[in-house]
């Protein structure tokens, strides 16, 4: 019997030329508050780059920074509207590869370290199986409070992510595609891995 081939791709700097945080923060608040925010939290920006302050904690405090206090549905109504932003940052090698696959009847998954709720509405229209990224937490009036519910799906987390759904590994062709540090523990557990393909 012929074994499923998923092909999971990486969204921000894989698929996108740029990282889709940022953006999404001046798209959705505005440039003058980005800029603000941008400036109160660059001393933790700066620390994060020199790796002297992890990654999850300074996207989770810009994230809290931004949306605590939001409704779900406005945050998912700008997640809808930035798709269209998003696809002014594409690479379109990664895009005709996302067409290949599907076309070839494999499953296509992005995994990203982004938030899903701006990723999805995006992937959906690129014919994406499923997202697997940061999921955001809300309370029990749908309201936003700032912190993730699930680990950043970044690295390890990235692998574990996917074997939570697809756990026989065995039984399936993995092919991954990433350009950072952030997967390649999904590419050494692939069967063939891509860093910068699309570049």
């Amino acid at each position: 019997m012929k074994k499923e081939t998923i092909a999971v791709f990486d969204f921000d700097g894989t698929i996108t030329t740029k990282d889709t945080l940022l953006l999404f923060i001046k798209f959705s608040k505005g440039k003058l508050s980005f800029f603000f925010g941008f400036l109160l939290f660059s001393p933790l920006i700066v620390a994060m780059k020199l790796k002297l302050y992890q990654n999850w904690k300074v996207k989770q405090l810009l994230f809290s920074f931004f949306y605590k206090g939001i409704s779900v549905e406005k945050f998912d109504n700008w997640g809808h509207t930035f798709s269209s932003e998003i696809d002014g940052i594409i690479r379109p090698k990664a895009l005709e590869a996302i067409k290949l696959h599907k076309k070839n009847g494999h499953r296509v998954i992005i995994i990203s370290a982004s938030i899903e709720n701006w990723i999805k509405p995006w992937a959906e229209k690129a014919g994406a199986d499923m997202v697997l990224a940061t999921k955001i937490e809300k309370n029990t009036t749908n309201i936003l409070t700032g912190k993730f519910v699930s680990k950043n799906c970044f690295g390890q987390e990235k692998v574990n992510r996917l074997l939570e759904i697809f756990p026989n590994r065995k039984e399936y062709r993995l092919i991954a595609y990433g350009d950072s540090r952030g997967d390649k523990e999904l590419i050494e557990i692939s069967d063939k891995g891509y860093y910068n393909k699309f570049k």
